[in-house]
């Protein structure tokens, strides 16, 4: 089983690699190539993803190269973590809307439309050439933003899947709080991506949402950074995300005031990288839990395994609507559970998602199908309609602005621009 990793040379990648010498059972690799065009991040991970598999045994044969067409020949699945732009890009989209008064973030709001911009054509084009080097290949999308992103490549055809680590870190977190194995905690993880909402937690057959929050709460609520009247007075855990719209002008005072995650990130990620130099290391650093994507590597392997497979697991992905949500297109991109076989991801029934919920996806859905049009199409008048759109911004004056400096700070990925 060939796997291939674009954007190899970051920093999560050891990450990935410890997840597919712990579980070879679930996801027996026998070859891993990683790709990326920035060969000094390719010499430093690349030997640490093979010491990592050779000290757990793993019989796997590790590669690198800066030729994706090279990389995706022949491979069963292709996960596609990049970032264009590199952290350089992350800290603009989190600092110019701020003028403005506008959240800014990677995924969400002006931020979030930009990366998709830079991002969408750069995955639409990976995935073309990954279709002529091996047709039967999936595709696993990690890179932000996720739903739009899997939303561009499942309209064009491609055997895509979209993946995101929120709904496995809160099983994993669940389950340690309520003293259970992971595997017994199912999740209604109801919404899109980066706008979800665990509606019920259920183990053995019995939903302890209620119980987790009457005697976790607090401790819940200090993860997300939200007061613990929002799960009390909702009745519901909410993804982190939320609290840019739950508490927008709280989030922008902060951000304004204190150090960009970005900054954060670039200086952590040196540090990473001088880690990974060391030709004694052959493990995941501790550093790595603090650089984000918790349990990536789980959710990466289960999702493989099921599609390459045909195990029809359920986990929680994104993937077409479908009807799964009436009140959105089919062909809006949700993240719920699904079942998951060789012919892809299909989401299971969702309860009818209540009002309060349901208008912020419909609005947030409606966003994503813009930002994709002006990902696709290009022009000011594009971009300005998504970001008028998106309810983090939602005001003309606010959505000028910002049209006008996401152009600007974008210029040289944006070949329209």
């Amino acid at each position: 089983m060939k796997l291939a990793v674009v954007g190899g040379g970051s920093t999560y990648t050891p990450e990935l690699v410890d997840g597919f010498a712990r579980l070879r059972d679930v996801l027996p690799v026998t070859e891993l190539v990683l790709v990326d065009p920035d060969a000094r991040r390719l010499e430093l991970v690349g030997p640490l993803a093979r010491r990592i598999l050779a000290r757990q045994g793993h019989p796997g044969r590790v590669t690198w190269t800066a030729d994706l067409d090279a990389g995706a020949d022949g491979a069963d699945a292709v996960l596609l973590q990049l970032r264009v732009g590199g952290q350089a890009a992350r800290l603009q989209d989190e600092t110019w809307p701020l003028e403005c008064g506008c959240v800014g973030q990677e995924t969400t709001g002006a931020g979030g439309l930009a990366k998709a911009l830079r991002t969408v054509p750069v995955v639409l084009d990976i995935a073309e050439r990954v279709r002529r080097r091996s047709p039967g290949a999936w595709i696993v999308d990690f890179t932000n933003p996720v739903g739009i992103v899997t939303r561009a490549l499942l309209a064009a055809g491609h055997r895509a899947v979209g993946l995101c680590n929120v709904a496995i870190g809160f099983q994993r977190k669940f389950a340690r709080l309520l003293g259970v194995a992971p595997g017994e905690v199912a999740l209604e993880h109801t919404g899109l991506n980066h706008l979800t909402w665990e509606r019920s937690v259920t183990v053995g057959g019995r939903d302890v949402l209620p119980r987790l929050i009457a005697e976790h709460g607090d401790a819940i609520a200090a993860d997300l950074r939200m007061p613990r009247a929002v799960m009390d007075r909702l009745g519901v855990v909410p993804s982190y995300y939320l609290r840019y719209f739950y508490r927008h002008d709280e989030v922008v005072r902060e951000l304004r005031d204190g150090p960009s995650r970005a900054a954060q990130v670039a200086a952590m990620e040196r540090e990473l990288l001088a880690l990974y130099a060391d030709p004694a290391l052959d493990e995941k650093p501790a550093l790595l839990e603090k650089r984000g994507g918790a349990f990536y590597s789980e959710a990466a392997v289960a999702l493989t395994a099921s599609l390459l497979r045909d195990t029809g697991d359920v986990q929680v992905v994104n993937a077409f609507n479908n009807g799964a949500l009436p009140f959105l297109p089919d062909d809006a991109v949700i993240e719920v559970p699904a079942a998951v076989d060789a012919r892809g991801a299909h989401p299971l029934p969702v309860r009818p998602l209540e009002p309060l919920f349901a208008g912020l996806v419909a609005s947030v859905t409606a966003y994503e199908h813009l930002a994709l049009e002006a990902a696709l199409k290009g022009g000011r008048e594009r971009v300005f309609a998504a970001l008028l759109a998106h309810p983090l911004v939602g005001q003309l004056d606010h959505a000028d602005r910002l049209t006008d400096a996401l152009l600007a700070h974008n210029r040289e990925h944006l070949a329209w621009a």
